[in-house]
This record gives structure tokens, C-alpha cells and sequence, in this order.
């Protein structure tokens, strides 16, 4: 039985890394993207020139509405959903005193609410079927906090706080619910940092002197969503490096 994967986000540097691991172990994977994306052809050719073959709808995830209708499309098109990554994500970042509720919003909506929004259209199915994994990509900086982060530092925060709550109802039906936290992971969004700033202020804070790469967590990400994993469940898995360690 091929397994059915849904990673939102999967046109990142991180979501393309699990969208390529999961079905490079065999997994039906599909993805979503942002309404208006003008490169989703580009990346699905690029995809499949290197023997990828996926499927991509556009969702809102930060809208419940606009979430259902697009699983509801993919579990008509392709079945019913077995693993599902939480990966969507986007940053805002101020200091608190120059934040608006507008840059809030926008963090809380697309980080947070989108795991409710992604997450519920699927629970049920998986609970029915007495099999399924949620998986939600949360960030170091939940954990510690990052300067100029209240808003993304909170949301990512709250996503283990989902995570906790809903392992303990779905644990006695087949269905495990964990949280990764990556550090800082070499997407071409860290890498856009100023060099200087990576060198003299990030990589210094990491014990293993370096950026964690995409298929790092993406191992993580299979680990997860497999067979082997059925016992671990509400856990928050520190991936940095040894930046911080709870």
C-alpha cells in the first residue's frame, strides 16, 4: 500500500528536502502553495527533470475554508492523506514596540492557525482508519525566543502546545502527533543573511560549527512518519545542532 504524504510549503528550501525524502522512501506526496505563486510550474518541471513526480494545489492555509476545500480536493484526486507535514510558515520580524496587529496576524494566521486549519479535515479520517502522521515544524526560537520574534516565537510555541493536546486524544488510535524544531537550517532563507551576521553571530551560538542541512531534518521528518515511530508521540525534537538544548 503506497502511502499518501501532504506537505505544506513543500516548495521551500526545507518542504522541497521532505517532499524529495518522502518519496524517495515510496510515499505518494503532495504539496500546496501560496494562491498567486507564479513559479509552481517552474518547480514542478524542475521537480520532475530530477524523476519527482508531485502533485501541488493552491491553499490559503492561513483560511479554514480555503484548507478544506483543498483537502477535500486532493483526498478526491488521490485518496485519503496519511502523513501530514505542518510546514507552512513566514516570518514578520520587528521589535515589539514597532509591531502592529497587521504583522501579528499575519504570523499567527499562517504559523498557527494553519495547523488547526490543515489538521482537522484529516484527524478524523486517520483516527478511522487507525493509522496516520502529523508532524508539525516548529523552530528553535520557540523554544528560547528570538529577539525581534514576539510574534513568530509565539506561534511556533503554540504548535507543540497543539501537538501535546492532541497526541493524548488520538494516541489510543494509531495516530502519533510530534514536533520537530528545527535550529538554523542552510534554506536559501538563512542564507540570505549577511554573511558577516552568519559567521560572527549565528554559527558561534552552534556547538557543531555549522548550518544543519535540508535532508537532516527531512531524515527526521521520514523517521517520524514511519512504522518504526508508533510509540513516540508528543514529542518536541530539538534539531540545532546543539544551539539549545531543554
Amino acid at each position: 500500500m503506497t502511502r499518501l504524504a501532504l506537505i505544506t510549503g513543500g516548495m521551500g528550501g526545507l518542504g522541497e528536502a521532505i517532499c524529495m525524502k518522502m518519496a524517495d522512501l515510496g510515499y505518494n506526496v503532495v504539496t500546496t502553495y501560496s494562491p498567486g505563486n507564479v513559479k509552481v510550474q517552474n518547480w514542478l518541471s524542475s521537480m520532475e527533470e530530477a524523476g519527482y513526480n508531485f502533485r501541488a494545489y493552491p491553499c490559503d492555509v492561513s483560511d479554514y475554508d480555503a484548507s478544506r476545500e483543498c483537502i477535500s480536493a486532493i483526498q478526491k484526486d488521490l485518496g485519503p492523506i496519511d502523513v501530514l507535514v505542518n510546514n507552512a510558515g513566514i516570518t514578520r520580524d520587528m521589535t515589539f514596540k514597532k509591531m502592529d496587529k497587521a504583522n501579528w496576524d499575519a504570523v499567527m494566521k499562517t504559523n498557527l492557525d494553519s495547523v488547526f486549519n490543515m489538521t482537522k479535515p484529516v484527524c478524523d479520517g486517520m483516527t478511522d482508519r487507525g493509522w496516520g502522521r502529523i508532524i508539525n515544524i516548529s523552530s528553535v526560537n520557540g523554544q528560547k525566543g528570538a529577539f525581534g520574534q514576539t510574534n513568530y516565537s509565539a506561534a511556533k510555541a503554540g504548535m507543540h502546545g497543539f501537538t501535546k493536546a492532541l497526541a493524548l486524544e488520538v494516541a489510543r488510535k494509531g495516530v502519533t502527533v510530534n514536533t520537530i524544531s528545527p535550529g538554523y537550517i542552510g534554506t536559501k532563507m538563512v542564507r540570505a543573511i549577511p554573511a558577516d551576521v552568519l559567521e560572527s553571530k549565528i554559527i558561534p551560538q552552534i556547538p557543531m560549527g555549522r548550518l544543519g542541512k535540508p535532508e537532516e531534518v527531512a531524515g527526521l521528518v521520514a523517521y517520524l512518519a514511519s512504522d518504526e515511530a508508533a510509540f513516540l508521540t508528543g514529542a518536541n525534537i530539538a534539531i540545532n545542532g546543539g544551539q539549545h538544548m531543554s
